[in-house]
């Protein structure tokens, strides 16, 4: 057998990744050259010549492209065939690629476009090549987080809001369970019932007007029936049938709302003075943030309240939590709104400072940072008369941060942001995997991050600085 000959040089090959030249073994001509022609096989029974037979001519020299040939750096070895080996399935001719030829493994000599990990990943949205740059990682896990958010913070808004009854209808029952009121308030006295159906029953509460309350506006009870619902705002359902409860202590028709209150703000006031000192003004901030949130709504539709007292202000134990700390606040003095005159969009600042200095009065010495906080922005209610929102975002960052290092133009409030969310993500996480249900805290801190910007950031820190 004649020694193949040295086919010419690919051009564009590493003459670095090999030691010694790569040798190339023309298959073809090596198969013709260990098979007997088909002149040479015997026809007969006799035994074959054992004259020399003349070699046939040697096959034609072919150029071998990179795809059909096979670097070898050493001795050819025995074919598998030929070795008593099972023979491989033919899988296609394929070059190796120079980056690869010092391994033991042979990989196809795709661009990296081609390879199958490159394509784009459906959950992340990343390409190979945004992998490697750090600023599209980051920008996809800012969303991924944001998103996240969102997420959570509608299903434990669904969660605390609980499935909210229906108007009524000519089918319902309705079943008195006490006859006493389970709260009083300014102007009205409420009275657990429940309504039944086929289907479900629920419990409501029966608003009666206090006698001697004064005559109720028209217009803000009318606007309670068109607002959206809202979790700070009280929802109604309807009104008591005439006759329907006839043990009832009161006469006449009276409305029907969607939350049982359990007590006033001005009878938890007299509770939570005992509280310590960080606990009670934590309370008194997510309570305010609450109203403020209220107070958005209303302000929004150009309504006003003509006075925010705390003895019309109303708490319900949020459902589907394990603690009732803190309490959910509701807005019910939908008689008392009036139409928003012209002027400042701050109809309600300077009520919600005074209602501030009230429920910050009866406490311990607040010697905190919150508390500090909270004083300096019942100042700036007074002094500049921000919206419902402007101070409910003051709230939140009082709450949940940024804080006063961050005050100032060029701070880093993006960065605050992206870490801050990160890091409630990691938090809750936590808490589920030790089984720990989410509360009112929660949700309204995911609210906080899931809707904050740069802008809005900055607007509350600009308002808790001057």
């Amino acid at each position: 057998m004649s020694n193949p000959e040295h086919p010419t040089k690919t051009p564009g090959a590493s003459a670095s990744t090999w030691q010694t030249q790569p040798t190339y073994s023309n298959l073809g001509e090596v198969r013709a050259h260990l098979l007997p022609s088909k002149a040479c096989r015997p026809r007969t029974s006799e035994p074959p010549s054992t004259e020399p037979q003349p070699l046939p001519p040697p096959l034609p020299k072919k150029t071998l492209t990179r795809t059909q040939s096979l670097p070898t750096n050493k001795a050819p070895s025995p074919s598998p065939a030929r070795a008593g080996l099972p023979r491989k399935p033919l899988r296609g001719s394929c070059s190796v690629d120079e980056s690869q030829a010092g391994g033991d493994r042979a990989g196809p000599a795709c661009p990296p476009a081609e390879l199958p990990f490159c394509s784009l990943d459906t959950e992340l949205g990343l390409s190979l090549h945004d992998l490697h740059r750090p600023e599209a990682v980051h920008a996809a896990l800012e969303a991924l987080q944001l998103e996240g958010l969102r997420a959570v913070h509608a299903r434990l808004h669904a969660r605390l809001l609980g499935g909210r009854p229906g108007p009524c209808r000519p089918g319902h029952r309705f079943r008195l369970l006490d006859s006493s009121p389970c709260v009083e308030s300014g102007d009205a006295l409420y009275y657990r019932l429940v309504r039944e159906d086929e289907e479900a029953w629920h419990l409501l509460a029966a608003k009666v007007p206090k006698p001697g309350a004064e005559e109720p506006n028209p217009w803000g009870l009318e606007l309670q029936a068109l607002l959206a619902p809202h979790f700070n705002l009280q929802g109604l359902c309807g009104l008591v049938p005439v006759g329907a409860l006839p043990e009832a202590p009161w006469r006449g028709p009276v409305a029907l709302a969607a939350e049982v209150p359990e007590l006033t703000v001005a009878q938890w006031l007299v509770e939570a003075g005992a509280q310590p000192p960080g606990e009670f003004a934590r309370a008194v901030a997510l309570l305010l943030l609450q109203l403020s949130a209220a107070l958005e709504r209303l302000e929004a539709r150009g309504a006003a309240l003509a006075e925010l007292r705390p003895e019309n202000l109303l708490l319900v134990a949020p459902r589907g939590c394990a603690t009732a700390r803190p309490p959910r606040l509701l807005l019910a003095d939908f008689g008392r709104l009036r139409q928003r005159p012209p002027g400042p969009p701050g109809v309600h600042a300077r009520q919600l400072g005074r209602l501030l200095r009230e429920l910050l009065g009866p406490g311990a010495p607040l010697a905190t940072s919150l508390a500090a906080g909270l004083e300096r922005l019942a100042a700036q209610l007074a002094r500049t008369r921000p919206s419902a929102a402007r101070t409910r975002g003051a709230l939140q960052a009082l709450l949940w941060g940024p804080g006063p290092e961050l005050c100032g133009r060029g701070a880093p409030l993006r960065s605050w942001l992206r870490v801050r969310r990160a890091l409630l993500v990691v938090h809750l996480a936590e808490r589920a995997v030790g089984g720990e249900v989410p509360g009112l805290e929660d949700g309204l801190c995911c609210e906080y991050l899931a809707e904050a910007t740069e802008a809005s950031l900055d607007l509350a820190l600009e308002l808790l600085r001057d």
